[in-house]
């Protein structure tokens, strides 16, 4: 699914105009990474929880000429599913 689609989805099930919809796909978006970023998680009940962790710093070697690198630490996001999606998905 696209974020047309889910846009499109969102306008159909809510009675939203697909602005309205957009507008507020895009707010929710925004807070989820504005909200990792400031305290490094947010949880949604039922959903999942992502956590900003830090990958370490490793070794690594350019494909193409087999020369060893160092590839830098950098951060990434986990998302760990809820149990009700678990067991949604698994029914």
């Amino acid at each position: 699914m696209t974020k047309a689609e889910l846009v499109a989805k969102i306008a159909e099930e809510s009675d939203l105009t697909q602005a309205q919809a957009t507008k507020a796909l895009n707010s929710l978006l925004a807070t989820v990474v504005s909200e990792i970023n400031e305290s490094g998680s947010i949880a949604l009940s039922g959903f999942g929880s992502f956590t900003k962790v830090t990958r370490a710093e490793r070794a690594g070697f350019n494909p193409k000429t087999k020369e060893p690198l160092r590839i830098p630490s950098s951060n990434t996001v986990k998302f760990k599913c809820a149990k009700a999606l678990k067991d949604t998905v698994n029914a």
